[in-house]
C-alpha cells in the first residue's frame, strides 16, 4: 500500500512542479498582453483567458501537493496544542470527514459541466475568446486528484498510528 501512497505523492510532486511552472507562464502572457495592448493598441480576450486557464490550472492541479507539502491552511485553535499524535489523530479524522466528502462530491458534480462543454464545443462568449471545455475538464481532475492525494495521506496517517512509519506531522505555526 505504501507503494501507492508514494506513487501517488510523485504525481502530486510533479503536478505541482506543473502548477509552479503555470505562474511564470501567466505572468509571462499577462506582460505580453499589456505590452502588446500599450504599445501597438493590440489586445485579445483570449490572452486574458489564458491566464484565467492557467490560473486554474495552477489552483486545481496544485491543491495536492500543498496537501502532500501540509501546506494548506489551518484553523489553529487547537491542532497547535496537540501532541504529534493527537494531530495525527486529528488530521485523520479531518481527512475522511471533510476532504474526502468534499472533493468527491465536487469531482463528481463537475464531470457533467465537462461533457455537456465537449459535447457542443463550448466557446467563450467573448470574442476571440477560447474553448471552453478544457478549463472545464481541469474541475473534475483536479478535484480527483486532491481527493488522491487525501487517500495517500489519509493512509499514511493510518500507517502512523499503527507504528508502521514514524509519526510526523511537519506542521508550523504561523506567525503572529
Amino acid at each position: 500500500m505504501l507503494k501507492a501512497v508514494k506513487a501517488v505523492d510523485v504525481l502530486s510532486r510533479v503536478m505541482g512542479w506543473l502548477a509552479t511552472w503555470c505562474v511564470l507562464a501567466a505572468c509571462l502572457v499577462c506582460a505580453g498582453n499589456a505590452i502588446l495592448r500599450y504599445t501597438m493598441s493590440m489586445g485579445s480576450n483570449a490572452w486574458l483567458e489564458m491566464q484565467w486557464y492557467l490560473f486554474a490550472f495552477l489552483v486545481l492541479f496544485g491543491a495536492a501537493n500543498t496537501l502532500l507539502e501540509n501546506g494548506h491552511v489551518r484553523v489553529d485553535l487547537i491542532y497547535g496544542r496537540l501532541g504529534q499524535r493527537a494531530q495525527v489523530w486529528l488530521d485523520l479524522i479531518c481527512l475522511a470527514l471533510f476532504l474526502m466528502p468534499a472533493t468527491l462530491l465536487l469531482a463528481w458534480m463537475s464531470w457533467p459541466l465537462f461533457i455537456e462543454s465537449w459535447r457542443v464545443g463550448e466557446v467563450s462568449g467573448n470574442a476571440g475568446g477560447l474553448l471552453r471545455w478544457p478549463v472545464k475538464l481541469m474541475l473534475p481532475v483536479g478535484f480527483a486528484l486532491l481527493a488522491l492525494q487525501g487517500l495517500a495521506e489519509i493512509a499514511k496517517r493510518a500507517a502512523m498510528l499503527a507504528g508502521a512509519i514514524p509519526v510526523s506531522v511537519q506542521y508550523e505555526r504561523p506567525l503572529q
